[in-house]
């Protein structure tokens, strides 16, 4: 059995397509094709189902799959051992709400960068979960831990989200006392059907008969819409109380969440990774404060 043909049989498990996974390794898809066709023949079994639209593992190739990555694991282990001394080099994506990716990681990774010549990450600030095990991203920051799947997750740090609104909205409109004085003012949320994680339904917690006229599927959108006095929206706290001119409304309803670093298991000897991986975690408890 050949190695490259196995890795090559990882990529189009992972990505589900020859052509997605030939682009990821730089290689066509004829090539992805006859290195697949390679491997099924060493190993006398059909792996994988080829259809118009993509590929499906077969019983067999789901059975080969663990072991196919347990062998890339101790590929990757002898090579960290190895490069222990080197350079870190590569590309390491990270995948993370669009909050936190853009509002906090964005204006702080640089830094990294700057540290590895030789490394270049990619960040993937997005409204909606990514997959670690078809390889959307190397590491991602999600807001639940985990419950299935080969992944190591580590808890960041907890954040708060609260209700906040211009200051000049509020001196047009007045200011809500109760949870109930919220059906009288216009209020800025998210789309609700593609809310991606329960955790980020959380308008409930706030007021129970919730009602937003301008739903925006974004976080950010949804800060910038509040800061154009659009009206009162749930907000990250870190991220609202960086404008002095948003003003929290009924304070006491705060909403509580976490942030989690996720990465795959078969990552734990990938060196840019880990160092990747590390920095994110570091910069969060240094600065933790902010988030509180």
């Amino acid at each position: 059995m050949n190695w490259d043909d196995v890795r090559i049989f990882l990529a189009v498990a992972r990505a589900g397509q020859l052509l997605a996974a030939g682009r990821r390794l730089g290689l066509n898809h004829a090539t992805v094709a006859r290195r697949v066709s390679a491997l099924e023949a060493a190993l006398k079994t059909r792996l994988l189902d080829r259809r118009t639209n993509g590929c499906v593992l077969t019983p067999a190739g789901e059975r080969f799959l663990a072991s196919a990555e347990a062998m890339e694991a101790e590929m990757l282990a002898a090579t960290a051992a190895t490069d222990a001394d080197l350079d870190v080099s590569g590309t390491v994506r990270i995948g993370a709400p669009d909050g936190f990716g853009v509002a906090f990681l964005a204006p702080r990774l640089g830094e990294l960068t700057a540290r590895h010549p030789g490394l270049t990450v990619q960040l993937v600030p997005a409204p909606r979960s990514v997959s670690l095990s078809r390889r959307e991203a190397d590491i991602a920051v999600t807001v639940e831990r985990p419950e299935h799947g080969r992944l190591v997750a580590k808890k960041l740090v907890d954040y708060t989200l609260g209700l906040f609104a211009h200051s000049l909205y509020l001196q047009e409109h007045g200011v809500p006392q109760t949870p109930s004085d919220l059906r009288h003012h216009q209020l800025v949320g998210y789309v609700e059907d593609l809310v991606f994680s329960p955790a980020l339904a959380y308008a409930g917690e706030v007021a129970r008969d919730w009602q937003a006229r301008f739903e925006i599927a974004s976080a950010l959108g949804q800060t910038e819409a509040v800061r154009a006095g659009a009206g009162i929206g749930i907000l990250h706290s870190f991220i609202a109380r960086r404008d002095p001119e948003l003003v929290p409304v009924l304070p006491d309803r705060l909403i509580r969440r976490a942030y989690w670093l996720v990465y795959h298991e078969t990552s734990r000897e990938q060196r840019p990774v880990q160092v990747v991986a590390d920095f994110v975690a570091g910069i969060v408890s240094a600065e933790r404060h902010i988030f509180a």
